[in-house]
């Protein structure tokens, strides 16, 4: 039986998250972005979790969960306070496809509700993503607008607590 879970990554994860940044499928979710790997898996702001989803004790994604109201560089620029946002990635092309990103973003929900003041939870996959649009859709994400970031142009999802059922839901 597959069982996912999710642990803290760390700096020993440094190795296998920069490799994952060289898939392609991983740079098509995120082109843009450039992660400073080295600093950032050696810190741990209150507002942010950077999470190794592991089936059967093998890394195979990573998650991160914000607090766009807190978090410093206001990527999310004018939010609400408690909100959670979500940046979730497969490493490896044969684990695509496979449900493992839906148990995964069970997993980042049910994290993120398990905190009484959250209302809401954002993403923003790339315009152009539509199969990221349906697994959203799925998920019980409702589309809010369309927003550039930066130099890139994506659809701001929100899932808010009330439609979610997550919240009460326990995962291994």
């Amino acid at each position: 039986m597959a069982v996912i879970k999710l642990r803290q990554a760390s700096i020993k994860d440094l190795k296998l998250v920069k490799y994952w940044d060289t898939k392609q499928h991983v740079i098509d979710c995120d082109p843009d972005d450039e992660w400073n790997w080295e600093v950032e898996l050696k810190r741990d702001p209150k507002w942010r979790e950077q999470l190794i989803a592991e089936l059967n004790k093998e890394p195979i994604g990573f998650i991160q969960i914000i607090d766009p109201y807190m978090e410093e560089t206001h990527y999310w620029k004018d939010v609400e306070p408690n909100k959670r946002a979500i940046d979730i990635w497969i490493g490896e092309e044969y684990n695509l496809n496979k449900g493992y990103g839906t148990t995964m973003m069970r997993l980042a929900i049910q994290r993120c509700f398990q905190n009484q003041v959250v209302d809401s939870i954002l993403i923003d996959p790339l315009k152009s993503n539509v199969k990221a649009h349906k697994f959203y859709e799925r998920l019980g994400f409702e589309f809010i607008e369309e927003r550039k970031f930066d130099n890139t142009v994506c659809y701001v999802y929100e899932l808010k607590r009330k439609k979610s059922t997550y919240h009460n839901v326990r995962y291994k």
